[in-house]
């Protein structure tokens, strides 16, 4: 098997949530729709701030990845939502996110995709970098939102 043949498959284990990573769908599946805009003590965000960001974050870096006419969003304004959520919405962020995800996916498993070409409206990225980063973004949140779950869960439990 050739580097970039097993770079490939390193890369999308990483974005499918294997090895030492939590998957997408497990990390969201269940979790309690009546704290979606929950912000505890000590969080400076609530579950929907979290998930709306990683949405919308993983977007961004994808159309980055694959559209030459990509504009840059204002950082922090853009990346994170100010509204709450509703059930239905949160479900939509979901369905989403998973679809960017595997729209990253595809990119990544294309062997016409080079991953270590530098991205031509960029200065100095490459796919490799950018799926490297919607990795490690989107583990880092779904960290924060599995231990709210638990958090909120625990709370629970302990009421009744």
């Amino acid at each position: 098997m050739d580097d970039q043949k097993l770079l490939r498959q390193h890369l999308l284990e990483l974005l499918e949530g294997k090895s030492a990573h939590i998957d997408l769908e497990s990390a969201l599946a269940d979790f309690p729709p009546a704290h979606i805009n929950t912000r505890i003590d000590g969080s400076p965000h609530t579950p929907w701030q979290l998930l709306e960001h990683i949405r919308i974050a993983q977007w961004d870096i994808l159309e980055f990845s694959r559209n030459g006419d990509y504009k840059e969003m204002n950082w922090p304004d853009e990346y994170w939502p100010n509204e709450e959520c509703t059930k239905e919405r949160w479900e939509k962020s979901v369905e989403r996110i998973l679809s960017d995800l595997q729209a990253m996916r595809d990119l990544i498993a294309d062997e016409g995709t080079d991953l270590f070409a530098k991205i031509p409206h960029g200065d100095g990225q490459t796919v490799l970098r950018e799926a490297l980063l919607v990795a490690d973004h989107n583990a880092y949140h779904l960290g924060q939102l599995v231990l709210l779950r638990r958090t909120f869960e625990a709370t629970t439990e302990t009421r009744t």
